[in-house]
Order: structure tokens, then C-alpha cells, then sequence
């Protein structure tokens, strides 16, 4: 199971999280960073095994506990932000094959806005994030227009 969920939190980390991927990666800590949250779900685990619980309801139950602070995708909603917003740079991204990359960067580039708003799963529908978001990546997207 402690492995299952380790490849379970990983393909979620990858999908969801690029940027931490990236981070965790860098630093060469994807193991000890899987390991140490696997870790921490582990009685959870033992208690539902206990109880008789399937496999994947215990997988599901643990997999809602690891991804909790991994919520809201900020990737997700950078994407979405530039999809609707910024419809020919997403495309332009899109074609060279550098919207991750790029989204990555502005997941960076957009944290203050993030932090100073307390952008969560309660607060990402809020129009003032949406606007914060919207604005920084404007400023973004004329640096990049600038550059290239």
C-alpha cells in the first residue's frame, strides 16, 4: 500500500503540481518528500485495514488526505486563466510545446497575488484573485512579448 500510494501522490503531483515537481526534482527530494507524506498517512492506513476496508477505498481515503495541501492546482488555474483570457498566447505556448513551462513561470511570477488574496479552494472562485491573477499575467506576458 505505502507504495501504491507514493505512485498514486506522484502521478497526482505530476498532473496537478508541476511546479512542485519541478521544485522537488531540482533539489533532488522527490523521494524523501513522497516518503515523508506517505509516512504520515500510514496509521490512517493500518486503522482502515483493520476496519476491513477494500483497497481502494483506503487508497481514495488516503489520497484525499495527501492532495489536501496540494489543493487548489494553481497550474489548473494559471491554465485557465491564460485559455480565457490570454487566448493566442495559451495557443502560442500550446504550439511550442512551452505552456507548462510558461505556466510554471507564472505560477511564480503570480505568487504574491496568491499569498496576499489566500488563494484556497474556498477563495478561487473570488473575482479579485481573478483579477489579481489576470493582471500580474498581463505584466508577464508583456515581459515575454518584449523579449521575443
Amino acid at each position: 500500500m505505502h507504495q501504491q500510494l507514493k505512485e498514486s501522490l506522484w502521478a497526482y503531483i505530476v498532473h496537478n503540481n508541476p511546479e512542485l515537481m519541478f521544485n522537488l526534482q531540482e533539489d533532488y527530494s522527490v523521494t524523501k518528500y513522497l516518503d515523508d507524506k506517505v509516512s504520515s498517512v500510514m496509521p490512517k492506513v493500518l486503522q482502515l485495514l483493520e476496519q476491513d476496508k477494500p483497497g481502494h477505498v483506503i487508497l481514495e481515503l488516503c489520497m484525499a488526505q495527501l492532495t489536501e495541501d496540494l489543493k487548489p492546482s494553481k497550474y489548473h488555474y494559471i491554465k485557465k486563466v491564460l485559455k480565457k483570457e490570454f487566448e493566442l498566447f495559451y495557443e502560442r505556448f500550446k504550439e511550442e510545446g512551452i505552456l507548462t513551462y510558461e505556466a510554471i513561470n507564472l505560477i511564480e511570477h503570480c505568487e504574491p497575488v496568491f499569498k496576499e488574496l489566500h488563494f484556497s479552494i474556498d477563495s478561487q472562485e473570488n473575482s479579485l484573485i481573478w483579477a489579481g491573477v489576470t493582471g500580474a499575467t498581463a505584466e508577464y506576458l508583456k515581459q515575454f512579448h518584449n523579449k521575443h
